[in-house]
């Protein structure tokens, strides 16, 4: 009944919060009024109401739920408060204006060597601090608070973003190369970027030249011939896991369908951004890793290169050596991007980020700046045609 009750004040557009909610709980947990509705009535009321103007509503709903209740003895012996409701107790929550007023420490060296003397100074659990390793505070380091410029550490997810490097063993999982695609025109747009030749073992019928073998020969005269294969030859990089969790779906589509239009399709996942290594398998990124160099010294100067990811990030991710999120990075993203740009004629990012959005962070402008102005398209199907047409010039 108690769920119904905060469920009908929000039908009733009485502005009541999950939070407001579990503080009166809590109260009514550690016996903080008798059992008579009347005092439960007073109680919730300066729990749940925040503008008198709604008061009219909050009676109401009310009344209708609690008609004729003259204890919440039985209602309080059956409630049962969600553990993760209570857990979500302890995050920090900030008004926009609390938010302005806390200010980073100043940048990626200033908050690494902060990082270092904390770890020497840590003693203890902290909880709701500004300064210690700890939740629900805002201090730059911990979890379940709010900094705008911090260590995520021991949190299963980002909730503001802010985080510049993340202290946490992260699992992701691959993407499905058999996905059924929901519509064909992202083959019919991949189709575009294509190199007809015919290579390799005869096996295919020559229908006409066996035709006009025959009719010179005057005895039946069977040729054979290569099939006809698409000649390109791409690198499919695909940005997994965080930010790029939402758009899974749209890239099992994009992946299921480069992978049944380019015959010579090598990919390879990375987080974020390009570093000294990426992987094949995400359920082995930390044991079989494949060198970047050894791609760029591998693979020959015509490969197609294809980021795919949001391009989302710290911009530390991408100029700081040890800017990444996942580990210490000896050598910058923006190092690697542009050695990629200097290897490889035709580089390209689609981004699965609405276009309207990029300009709102500072990481996409970074990120096209290095592979070029032009080379970043939307990963939607007119996009998807713009960059197999710049591939192919």
């Amino acid at each position: 009944m108690f769920l119904n009750f905060f469920s009908e004040l929000r039908a009733a557009k009485v502005p009541v919060s999950l939070r407001e909610y579990l503080t009166l709980m809590e109260a009514l947990d550690k016996g903080v009024i008798g059992r008579k509705v009347e005092d439960f009535y007073f109680l919730s009321r300066a729990s749940l109401l925040k503008d008198e103007r709604n008061l009219d509503k909050f009676d109401q709903v009310f009344g209708h739920v609690f008609k004729g209740l003259e204890s919440t003895s039985e209602l309080i012996d059956d409630a049962q408060i969600p553990e993760d409701w209570l857990r979500k107790l302890t995050e920090k929550y900030l008004t926009e204006e609390e938010k302005a007023e806390i200010e980073a420490l100043g940048g990626w060296d200033k908050l690494m060597e902060t990082l270092q003397k904390r770890l020497k100074e840590q003693e203890k659990r902290h909880q709701g601090g500004n300064k210690m390793i700890g939740t629900a505070g805002t201090s730059p380091f911990g979890a379940y608070g709010y900094n705008p410029e911090g260590v995520r550490i021991g949190q299963d997810k980002g909730r503001h973003g802010r985080a510049v490097k993340v202290w946490d063993k992260r699992e992701f999982k691959n993407l499905d190369g058999d996905k059924e695609l929901g519509t064909r025109n992202i083959k019919m747009a991949l189709r575009r970027l294509r190199k007809l030749a015919r290579d390799g073992h005869p096996d295919e019928l020559d229908l006409s030249g066996t035709i006009n073998a025959t009719a010179r020969q005057g005895w039946l005269d069977i040729l054979m011939r290569p099939e006809r294969r698409n000649t390109i030859k791409v690198d499919l990089f695909l940005d997994v896991g965080g930010s790029m969790d939402p758009f899974i779906e749209t890239c099992e589509e994009l992946f299921s369908a480069a992978r049944s239009e380019f015959k010579r399709l090598d990919s390879f996942y990375f987080h974020n951004c390009l570093y000294e290594a990426v992987w094949k398998d995400n359920l082995r990124r930390r044991s079989e890793t494949i060198p970047t160099w050894d791609i760029l010294h591998k693979h020959p100067s015509d490969t197609k290169i294809i980021f795919v990811g949001d391009a989302s990030m710290s911009p530390y991710e991408i100029t700081m050596d040890g800017g990444s999120v996942e580990h210490w990075n000896q050598e910058a993203g923006a190092t690697w991007l542009r050695r990629v740009v200097d290897i490889y004629d035709d580089v390209i990012w689609l981004n699965p980020t609405p276009q309207k959005y990029w300009d709102y962070t500072p990481s996409i402008s970074m990120i096209s700046d290095i592979i070029g102005p032009t080379r970043m398209f939307p990963l939607t199907l007119d996009g998807l045609e713009e960059a197999m047409r710049e591939l192919g010039r």
